[in-house]
């Protein structure tokens, strides 16, 4: 899959969910990168902002949209990686802080 094919898809699977790209495109397409490159290193899109294991159920947590998306967006409007965001988050209608990470530091493959 390319980049722009997975962009259009994900794009159209989140939007009527209430999920959007950052409108930094240019970033968005680097993560979208970073999920292919895994999905060709692991077999599954695993978050590429996080490490993963190579283990697929130790990082089902991280499988994007990972479980931390929702929380993060709602708290931050934004996830993790700034991938995902609210509407608002993207009209500047919230201020952009940095994002907490949410997953517990046990489930790191370090």
């Amino acid at each position: 899959m390319e980049v722009n094919e997975l962009y259009e898809m994900l794009r159209k699977m989140q939007e009527p969910k209430g999920y959007f790209f950052s409108r930094d495109k240019e970033w968005v397409l680097d993560i979208l990168r970073g999920l292919l490159t895994n999905k060709e290193r692991y077999g599954y899109m695993s978050c590429p902002c996080r490490l993963a294991s190579r283990d697929r159920e130790k990082d089902k947590d991280i499988i994007c949209p990972c479980v931390y998306r929702a929380p993060d967006v709602e708290e931050y409007g934004s996830c993790y990686c700034n991938l995902y965001v609210s509407k608002e988050w993207n009209e500047d209608k919230i201020p952009h802080v940095y994002v907490s990470e949410r997953r517990p530091p046990e489930k790191n493959p370090i």
